[in-house]
C-alpha cells in the first residue's frame, strides 16, 4: 500500500479534539487515510519536503454555484441587491448548456483546490438546454476534489408569483424525478466517499412548499442531506413573512428542514429564537461573508451562532457574487466582519481556520474529514510561508493574518492535486481560454 510521508513542517495545525499544533512535525499518508501525526515519522514510499512550511486539513466549502464561473462581474448585475442581482442573471445562465456547465464547473474547482479546499459542495438549481447534474459531476472526477453536488430546482416561475422567469423553472413531478435519479445514480454514502449527493430545492422564493416538504421526504427515505438558501436578506425576511406568515426559522422548521442532515446558506438575518432552534436541532449553516458583503445583505451573526453551538463552515457562493473562489480569503473575510461587528477579540485567526476546515467538514457531515489525525481521509494543505506574505510575521501558523492565500501543495484521499502552486490533475491553461470564449459568447 503507498505511502506518503510530509516532513518537518513547521507546524501541523491538526483540528483535532484538543487542537494540537505540533512543530518539526511529519504527516504520514497511507491508503487514502492519515496513519500518524507527530515528530520522527519515517517511510519507504515518497517524501514531501515540508520545512518552511505550515500543514493544515484540507479547507472545506459549504455553499458554491459553481456554474456561475462563467459569469463573473457582470455589468447591470454588479451593483445590485440580492433580487435585482438575480433579475440580471437569470436570461444569461437561462443560454447555458452541457458545455458551459462543464466547463465553469472545471474552472470554479481549480479555483478552489488552489485556495486549499479539499472538500466542496454544489448548488446547482437550474438545468437549461439538456443540462443535468452529471455534468458538474463529470468535471469534479477529472479535478479530483472530494465533492458534495447538491440537485437544486426552482418551480415558481413569475407568472405564478416566483422570482425566476418561466423558462427555468421544472415541473416539480420531473424535480423529483430526477433527483431520484441523481441519488440512486451518483450518492455514494460510504466512508471516505468521493461523492455524495444531496437534494437542494433553490429557495422559499422560487419553490412551493410543497416541493419543499416532498424533498425533505425524499432526501431522508434516500439518507441524503439537504440544503438551500435561507434568511440571506431583508427582502428575503420581507417575503417569508407577507406570503407565509412566518420568519424563514418557522418556514424552514415547519416543512421538515431542520436537523442533524440539513444546512442553510446565509442566514444573515437569523434572529435569537431562530439561532436557538438551528443549535437544538443541530441544523447547519453556510457562511458566505464575501458574497453576503457584495450584495450588501448584512453581517451573519456568526459569533452568536457559534456560541451557541450551531454547526458553521464556510462557502464562497456563486462566482458571480462574489466574484472570486477563494476559501481562505473567505475565512479571513469571516474574521474581519465579526471583529468589525463586535470588536477585535470577536474572533481569533485559529477559529476562523477551524470553520473553514472542521467547521465544514460537520456542517456536511463528514466526520471523516477536517482534521489532521490517524483515521481521518488524506485531505490536506500545505502553505509555504517562506515568501513575502509571511516575512517578518512573528506567528506564521496565524496563517489568516499573514500568509499566502495560494496553497503549495494539496492532496485528498492521499492523492496529489496541486503541487508547487499548479494544478496535477487539468490543463489548467487549456481550461481558463475555453471558459473565456464560452464568456466571450454569451455577451450581448
Amino acid at each position: 500500500m503507498s505511502e506518503i510521508l510530509i516532513q518537518n513542517a513547521d507546524t501541523v495545525l491538526t483540528m483535532d479534539a484538543t487542537r494540537r499544533e505540533l512543530h518539526g512535525a511529519d504527516v504520514l499518508l497511507r491508503g487514502g487515510v492519515v496513519a500518524a501525526v507527530g515528530q520522527g515519522l519515517s517511510t519507504t514510499g515518497r517524501v514531501v519536503q515540508a520545512k518552511g512550511c505550515v500543514v493544515t486539513p484540507g479547507l472545506v466549502n459549504t455553499h458554491h454555484h459553481l456554474y456561475q464561473t462563467l459569469t463573473r462581474a457582470v455589468p447591470g448585475g454588479q451593483d445590485a441587491l440580492l433580487f435585482g442581482w438575480l433579475k440580471t442573471l437569470y436570461p444569461i445562465w437561462a443560454r447555458f448548456g452541457p458545455e458551459e456547465m462543464f466547463t465553469s464547473t472545471q474552472v470554479g474547482l481549480a479555483e478552489l483546490a488552489l485556495s486549499g479546499c479539499t472538500l466542496t459542495s454544489d448548488h446547482l438549481y437550474l438545468f437549461p438546454n439538456g443540462s443535468r447534474l452529471d455534468d458538474t459531476i463529470a468535471a469534479a472526477a477529472e479535478v479530483g476534489l472530494r465533492f458534495h453536488p447538491t440537485r437544486g430546482a426552482m418551480s415558481i416561475g413569475e407568472s405564478a408569483g416566483g422570482l425566476p422567469p418561466d423558462s427555468l423553472v421544472e415541473k416539480e413531478a420531473a424535480i423529483l424525478e430526477d433527483m431520484i435519479r441523481v441519488v440512486d445514480v451518483h450518492h455514494n454514502p460510504a466512508a471516505g466517499s468521493l461523492l455524495r449527493v444531496g437534494l437542494a430545492p433553490c429557495s422559499p422564493f422560487s419553490v412551493s412548499r410543497d416541493l419543499m416538504r416532498n424533498a425533505a421526504l425524499l432526501a431522508r427515505d434516500k439518507g441524503v442531506m439537504l440544503h438551500t438558501h435561507l434568511a440571506e436578506n431583508d427582502e428575503d425576511i420581507a417575503y417569508s413573512l407577507a406570503k407565509f406568515g412566518c420568519r424563514p426559522g418557522q418556514y424552514a422548521q415547519d416543512l421538515g428542514w431542520t436537523g442533524d442532515d440539513v444546512w442553510h446558506a446565509h442566514c444573515v438575518k437569523l434572529d435569537a429564537s431562530e439561532i436557538d432552534l438551528f443549535a437544538r436541532t443541530r441544523t447547519g449553516v453556510a457562511h458566505c461573508p464575501c458574497s453576503n458583503c457584495r450584495l450588501g445583505s448584512g453581517i451573519a451573526p456568526v459569533r452568536a451562532m457559534r456560541d451557541a453551538r450551531v454547526k458553521v463552515g464556510l462557502g464562497v457562493d456563486g462566482s458571480a457574487s462574489n466574484d472570486a473562489g477563494n476559501l481562505m480569503a473567505e475565512a479571513r473575510q469571516t474574521l474581519l466582519l465579526q471583529r468589525v461587528a463586535l470588536g477585535a477579540n470577536a474572533m481569533s485567526a485559529r477559529e476562523a481556520l477551524e470553520i473553514a476546515t472542521l467547521g465544514g467538514a460537520q456542517v456536511l457531515g463528514r466526520p471523516d474529514c477536517g482534521a489532521l489525525e490517524a483515521g481521518k481521509r488524506a485531505d490536506l494543505a500545505i502553505w509555504d510561508v517562506s515568501g513575502v506574505e509571511s516575512a517578518g510575521s512573528w506567528d506564521p501558523a496565524a496563517l489568516l493574518l499573514a500568509g499566502p492565500t495560494r496553497v503549495r501543495d494539496l492532496f485528498v484521499e492521499g492523492r496529489q492535486i496541486v503541487g508547487d502552486g499548479q494544478m496535477l490533475t487539468i490543463d489548467l491553461p487549456s481550461v481558463v481560454e475555453r471558459q473565456n470564449h464560452l464568456a466571450r459568447r454569451l455577451m450581448p
